[in-house]
């Protein structure tokens, strides 16, 4: 008979829990795992104030669960659970009913209102998806109702916003708004003096749970914003158009057109109501022990928000934080695992908090970070850059790949109004057909270079000795002058000259034989042949000076740590250089070694390396030419180019294919090429594959 693990919501905590247990069961065939939730995705409740302020989309903050689940052996049930009955081991939702073994709840919170008349009727919460879209929508809809509002006090009780709660959702709802009003003020012609922004609360301070000067920092951003902050204010009552509120004793009363309340959270209804047959805490959340089991129930687990635990040496139950949600997930799911399989002891649940924090607006953001006995504060850069990092390291556990790419290209790549704490720096401005023009040109010049290659005989001998050799000759010739190195790269440098002498010497020869044999043929054509030969003479006369010349000027020879030499040197005396004189080289010892031990001695891997450069450049070419797999084609540029580097080094005049082959890395294709046709029908059958859903090595 199989062991049934039913864990009741895809918050946080229950999702991360879920997958825990599908890895330790995945060859399990006894070990069911059910979770449900009445959404088919997670939603990223901490960046809820984004979408409600429209900063990001708001897909950016839904994860599908058949998405989170595909390839683990998780079912997922899309109901609202009602009733939970232990004594029959039995959870029973709208749709249907799930017996459990093990059940864990994890059914997350709701807006407390605290018994505050109006609050819950005249008040919008932020609690939900659903919540942000509305909120979002109400804001935009009230701009628009102003900007037909002809009575300017009407108007300014329209425009008129208050944020109830100075915690982590109410701060940052409160910048984010403050951070989104001149926009549409902009948008919608409104005098940014008609927008009043008011946040309330009854403690002494904006987020209390930091630092004091940290609170400190957060009201002076707050008040620089235009937000004015209320605080040691109990609000009393909430109507239509105001709300009322005690302030040492003294009753006040605000004008309000909009409410949005984020004072504080209770357990989901299911949890409390659990509650009553086990010890229900302050907060509707449930008592549990050192390993997460509820104290009535040892095949009951609570974790996240629901749980209620006081950490050996602690004054305070542990906080209704994402990180204990993680960290619960993470004992929990072991926990289970061992009570299941009886091969590993239960494990004490010790958290270990890393710190808060919170961001003001896309630009600014304070946190208090660290170890448990080691915390120090961040400034705002370093502060909003942690936020994204963490960030990350969810999505790596919840989505992987395809949920990180995601999130940067909301975050960064497509932010509105450069709101973000980089700016605007990384927000795809530029039409791609822009780079159409470019995308070409530099698949010309690779299917040129490979097709000159063939004719210079790449495909018949060995080249790669005198093509290596001939640059580090030259090379050394500048680095080392007085050397035998350098004499030998003046000799080949000589010994080319010569022979491009000769070469047009024999072609003057042929065309005198040629004029001597056609009757017809002018005299002035005879003189210019004996004018290139001439000139041809010249040529092996200069080639002595050459070699005896002192070769170009070394600009840098940096050697790092012994891993690799960065050289920029001129052929030629700086006064007289131009970019074509100029070529960089990255000396790297273990490429050397690859090249001197395993390419160069054998004439066979010779030409076989040649051939595989010269196919690479053409198909490069034509790939970006044609605008077909051009991402993969302009990564592949890019690692010819780096190995040309490091062996021949590059010119200054060809650096630029390395900067188109960036340009066009991403999305190039689509405009004008056949990556249009191409793509969305090999990214439907990738994402296909068991593999790739499973190891979420694809992006939407």
């Amino acid at each position: 008979m199989s062991t049934r693990i039913v864990i009741i919501g895809a918050g946080y905590a229950g999702i991360l829990t879920a997958k825990k247990l599908a890895k330790r069961f995945k060859k399990s065939e006894d070990v069911s795992i059910t979770i449900i939730d009445k959404n088919p995705f997670h939603t990223m409740l901490t960046e809820l104030h984004e979408v409600a302020a429209r900063r990001v989309e708001e897909d950016s903050i839904r994860i599908s669960l058949k998405k989170v689940f595909a390839g683990r052996r998780v079912e997922v049930k899309l109901d609202t659970v009602e009733t939970i009955s232990f004594d029959k081991k039995l959870v029973s939702g709208v749709n249907g009913s799930y017996p459990y073994d093990y059940l864990v709840i994890a059914a997350g919170s709701k807006p407390a209102f605290f018994g505050v008349p109006g609050a819950e009727e005249h008040s919008f919460t932020l609690w939900s998806y659903e919540d942000a879209i509305i909120l979002r929508d109400h804001i935009e809809d009230t701009f628009k109702k102003a900007a037909s509002e002809p009575d300017e006090n009407k108007r300014r009780q329209l425009l008129s916003f208050i944020v109830v709660g100075a915690g982590f959702t109410g701060v940052e709802m409160a910048g984010e708004l403050a951070e989104y009003v001149p926009f549409l003020c902009e948008k919608y012609e409104l005098d940014r003096k008609d927008v009043s922004m008011t946040l309330v609360d009854g403690l002494a301070r904006p987020m209390p749970n930091m630092p004091e000067k940290l609170s400190d920092r957060v009201a002076k951003r707050l008040d620089k914003m235009g937000v004015r902050l209320i605080m040691e204010a109990f609000v009393t009552r909430v109507d239509s158009n105001l709300i009322e509120m005690e302030k040492h004793n003294e009753m006040l009363s605000i004008s309000a057109g909009t409410v949005i309340w984020t004072a504080g959270i209770h357990s989901a209804d299911i949890t409390e109501s659990a509650g009553e047959a086990h010890e229900l805490q302050k907060g509707g959340r449930i008592q549990v022990d050192k390993f997460l089991r509820s104290v009535k129930d040892d095949k009951v687990y609570v974790i996240g928000d629901n749980m209620y635990y006081i950490p050996e040496g602690e004054d305070s139950p542990v906080p209704q934080m994402v990180e204990n949600c993680e960290q619960s997930a993470d004992v929990c799911a072991h926990n289970i695992a061992a009570a299941i399989t009886g091969t590993d002891s239960l494990e004490e649940y010790k958290p270990k908090f890393h710190g808060v924090m919170v961001s003001v607006g896309g630009r600014y953001g304070v946190a208090h970070v660290g170890f448990p006995n080691r915390m120090f504060c961040l400034p705002s850069f370093f502060a909003m850059l942690s936020k994204h990092f963490i960030n990350i390291i969810y999505f790596v556990q919840v989505l992987g790949w395809n949920k990180i790419f995601s999130y940067l290209k909301h975050e960064f790549f497509t932010v509105r109004n450069c709101r973000s704490f980089v700016g605007g720096h990384f927000s795809n401005r530029t039409p791609s057909f822009l780079l159409v023009a470019l995308r070409v040109w530099l698949g010309a010049v690779w299917l040129f270079e490979g097709i000159m290659k063939i004719v210079e005989g790449w495909f018949k001998g060995p080249k790669l000795s005198g093509f290596f050799g001939g640059a580090n000759a030259w090379y050394n010739s500048i680095l080392n002058p007085g050397s035998a190195d350098a004499a030998s790269g003046a000799t080949s440098a000589a010994a080319g000259a010569v022979g491009k002498a000769v070469n047009v010497v024999s072609q003057s020869a042929a065309k005198l034989i040629q004029l001597s044999a056609d009757a017809m043929s002018s005299a002035t054509g005879a003189a210019d042949a004996v004018s290139s030969a001439t000139g041809a003479a010249d040529a092996v006369g200069s080639a002595t000076g050459q070699a005896a010349e002192a070769a170009g000027t070394v600009l840098m020879n940096f050697n790092f740590l012994g891993l690799f030499k960065v050289i920029f040197v001129s052929g030629k005396k700086l006064a007289e250089s131009t970019l074509g004189d100029y070529a960089f080289k990255l000396d790297v010892p273990l490429m050397n070694w690859f090249i001197d031990k395993l390419i160069l001695p054998s004439e066979g891997i010779q030409v076989a390396m040649q051939i595989f450069i010269v196919l690479a450049e053409i198909l490069i070419g034509l790939a970006l030419m044609g605008g077909l797999f051009t991402t993969p084609a302009a990564a592949f540029s890019l690692v010819l180019q780096f190995m040309f580097v490091c062996t021949t080094g590059l010119y200054l005049g060809t650096f630029w294919m390395v900067f188109a082959g960036i340009a066009v890395l991403i999305g190039a294709g689509r405009t004008f090429g056949l990556d249009y046709y191409a793509m969305p029908r090999l990214k439907g059958l990738w994402k296909k594959l068991p593999f790739v859903r499973k190891l979420y090595i694809y992006n939407d």
